[in-house]
């Protein structure tokens, strides 16, 4: 077991809906959930949920040092986690259903892409998180979320893919990913229908 692995179980045993996974995302799922991350440009790119890292540093690999990252993480010890192994990355200790009000603290929007890595307890509160990510987007803003295979059908994996078309013009669910454990897929969610202005 590799020290991100032990450090996200431990974090699972203390809160497990708040966690939601005994194990960290796969290299090959990160693969799939950065692919909205422009290859060009200056993207400013937010990512929710971040845990021990696994979508952070392919964020990182993928824009390799353009842009402007910010991670939002409600859990104190992953965020002091990605801070130290990311110091360009901006981490914000915070609840991610305050999206709006923590972009418009630091002057952050439109949002090219927002990558989430919560659980589906995070999108059932009021006002829904849905609708606030696709606020912050850009016009051509591009949100993608996973979703464990097995549980696909279940009422809140339901709830959470309708959401998605009610505030996007087009969502994509991929492939699953058969080499992450539980195996996973995303969906990517393009052209929010009430996009911030753009730049």
């Amino acid at each position: 077991m590799t020290v991100d692995q032990g450090r996200f179980l431990r974090e699972f045993v203390r809160s497990p809906l708040r966690t939601a996974s005994v194990a960290p995302s796969s290299a090959w799922l990160a693969a799939q959930m950065v692919v909205g991350v422009p290859e060009r440009g200056e993207p400013v790119v937010v990512e929710l949920g971040a845990g021990t890292g696994a979508f952070t540093s392919a964020i990182q690999h993928r824009l390799a040092g353009r842009g402007r990252h910010v991670v939002v993480e409600l859990n104190d010890r992953f965020a002091e986690g990605i801070a130290r192994a990311y110091p360009s990355v901006e981490v914000v200790c915070e609840d991610a259903t305050r999206l709006p009000e923590l972009l418009a603290k630091r002057g952050i929007g439109p949002v090219d892409v927002v990558v989430s890595g919560l659980p589906w307890v995070a999108y059932a509160g009021e006002p829904p998180l849905i609708g606030s990510v696709a606020g912050a987007l850009a016009p051509g803003g591009v949100y993608t979320q996973f979703a464990y295979t097995w549980t696909r059908w279940a009422v809140p994996a339901r709830r959470l893919l309708d959401g998605l078309r009610g505030e996007f013009e087009e969502v994509v669910t991929t492939r699953t990913v058969w080499r992450n454990l539980p195996p996973a897929l995303v969906y990517v969610a393009r052209r929010p229908r009430n996009p911030q202005a753009g730049r």
